[in-house]
């Protein structure tokens, strides 16, 4: 485990009203947010992460990950809103371009993350998604 995530609750209108910081807050169910304090609003977005959210509040490496290096999720695995998207620009070979919700990743990179069990649970109990 890298960290666990924590901050205080708060809902998606004032997640959206965030401003250039609206990617801060961790979307934890439809109308749930934590608006995450240091160190895990650092985190930031890859398509080839090399961490990923387990339990929903645990930052874990997804490999070995050496110190200095930029711990990166993949922020799709968190939303579910039809509402934020960003451009990507994490230089992976897969980069999609653009961040946006769980059910819009390509089949492989969300199975993956199913099976790797980095995936919001309010995500696979919305969708009804399994590995």
């Amino acid at each position: 485990m890298i960290c666990r995530f924590s901050g205080p609750m708060i809902s998606f209108a004032e997640a959206a009203s965030k401003g250039e910081k609206e990617c801060y807050p961790l979307q934890i169910d439809d109308n749930k947010y934590i608006d995450l304090d240091p160190p895990g609003c650092f985190a930031n977005h890859s398509c080839e992460p090399n961490a990923g959210i387990r339990a929903d509040l645990e930052l874990v490496a997804l490999t070995d990950i050496p110190a200095g290096t930029e711990i990166r999720y993949d922020y799709s695995t968190t939303m579910d809103e039809d509402y934020f998207t960003m451009p990507c620009r994490c230089g992976s070979e897969s980069c999609r371009g653009k961040v946006e919700d769980f059910k819009l990743l390509p089949p492989s990179a969300s199975k993956r993350y199913l099976t790797l069990g980095i995936v919001m649970s309010f995500i696979v109990r919305k969708h009804n998604v399994k590995p």
